[in-house]
């Protein structure tokens, strides 16, 4: 950002706390000035001003390349940018974090999703995405609802011990390429049914895509289109000892959206890991 003294001025008038007030820091290659401001459970969103640096990425840092040889067909990126970064809160206090973000950042509403949007049989969540002016900083909030068993949301507030950070969603031009590089790494995914895409009105919805359909399942890639356009993703199992956060991978094309017509079958997928956990 372009004056972070200026955003964190603009914070604490409006109430955020400030857990690290504006300070430089420098190496040869120059400074940057940064600082800090609370948010949900332990999260913190830190302000980064880089316009007198030219180094790597922060001073300390030192450019390095990696030592693993990259197969002839590998991609060089797999990857391209962070797509949005969705968060957990507790029951009741989705508006008040939607407002944080107005109040606080200048962010507007982007989507919601409540009721039926998000809900399977046995759980249920609500959520609201907040982002910037340019839609280049999103984040989807969301919170447990009543349901007749216990909520990927509530799993993840026991587990974590408070709200947070639930998943990156990374943004990559080629899913296909990017899945099949992660598994045969050992990244794993969650699977899918034979039946998500054998669902006529799946074919009838999405209509006509870069990948045939045969392609996507044979990944577990899933798919949705909206009246923007149509988007790839597919979520990864949680990547630590405990059922919290993950990663997802999304390939759009002209899509804004999140997936709205793919949350039953995510959720549902989460729910089978839950039970092979013993916490649904």
């Amino acid at each position: 950002m372009p004056d972070v003294d200026r955003c964190i001025r603009h914070a604490r008038a409006r109430g955020a706390i400030v857990l690290e007030e504006p300070h430089d820091v420098s190496d040869e290659h120059g400074t940057i000035r940064t600082a800090a401001i609370a948010t949900y459970g332990e999260t913190r969103h830190t302000l980064v001003e880089r316009s007198r640096y030219s180094g790597p990425y922060r001073p300390g840092y030192v450019a390095r390349t990696g030592t693993r040889t990259r197969g002839a067909d590998e991609p060089k990126r797999l990857f391209q940018a962070l797509d949005h970064v969705v968060g957990n809160v507790e029951l009741g206090r989705m508006d008040e974090w939607v407002d944080f973000y107005h109040r606080i950042m200048g962010f507007t509403n982007m989507a919601e999703f409540i009721g039926d949007d998000i809900a399977t049989e046995y759980s249920a969540l609500m959520s609201k995405v907040v982002a910037s002016g340019n839609h280049r900083v999103k984040f989807p909030l969301n919170e447990p609802s009543p349901g007749r068993r216990k909520s990927q949301i509530d799993e993840y507030l026991e587990f974590y011990r408070g709200p947070g950070a639930q998943h990156l969603a990374l943004a990559t031009n080629d899913i296909l390429r990017t899945v099949d590089v992660l598994r045969a790494r050992g990244v794993e995914f969650l699977d899918t049914p034979d039946a998500y895409y054998s669902d006529p009105e799946l074919r009838a919805r999405i209509g006509e895509v870069r990948v045939p359909i045969e392609e996507l399942q044979a990944r577990g890639i899933l798919v949705d289109r909206d009246e923007d356009g149509y988007l790839l993703q597919i979520f990864t199992k949680p990547v630590g000892d405990r059922p919290t956060v993950f990663f997802e991978f999304i390939e759009r094309h002209g899509s804004l959206g999140f997936g709205k017509g793919n949350f039953k079958a995510l959720f549902e997928a989460i729910e089978r890991e839950q039970a092979k956990r013993g916490n649904f």
